[in-house]
């Protein structure tokens, strides 16, 4: 674990997902951001303390700290990571975090079946949507 960087569990099977993190990768030039793909063959849950079904359901973070992170709470802090954090920060706003916070989770559940729309694969072993 890096004690100074923010890693971003992510899910590589999908395709909302990989354009996000290629795009925040393009924009880490202090390089403060790490990425792991939890669709990897290699990818254990369990070094997180975490089980596939549960990384599967929502995007995880870790902070430097160790602590884990869910949902767009994880998108918030990536995008502070990587030095534009003010695009994300309305979402957590009083009154309209509640409303992201929700938005999220309904995409979460439907994000393999809405990549299917833009050209998305999704092995059927790895994936449960």
């Amino acid at each position: 674990m890096d004690p100074t960087r923010f890693r971003l569990l992510y899910d590589g099977q999908c395709p909302f997902c990989r354009r996000e993190v290629e795009w925040l990768k393009k924009r880490d030039r202090r390089d403060q951001l790490l990425v792991e793909d939890i669709a990897a063959p290699d990818f254990r849950a369990d070094s997180y303390g975490l089980t596939q079904d549960q990384v599967m359901g929502a995007i995880h973070g870790i902070l430097p700290n160790g602590r884990v992170i869910v949902g767009l709470e994880v998108i918030r802090e990536a995008y502070r990571a990587v030095g534009v954090g003010w695009i994300v920060a309305p979402t957590g706003w009083p009154g309209l975090r509640w409303i992201a916070d929700r938005c999220y989770r309904i995409f979460a559940r439907n994000r393999v079946r809405l990549g299917r729309f833009v050209g998305g694969r999704c092995d059927p072993d790895r994936c449960k949507a």
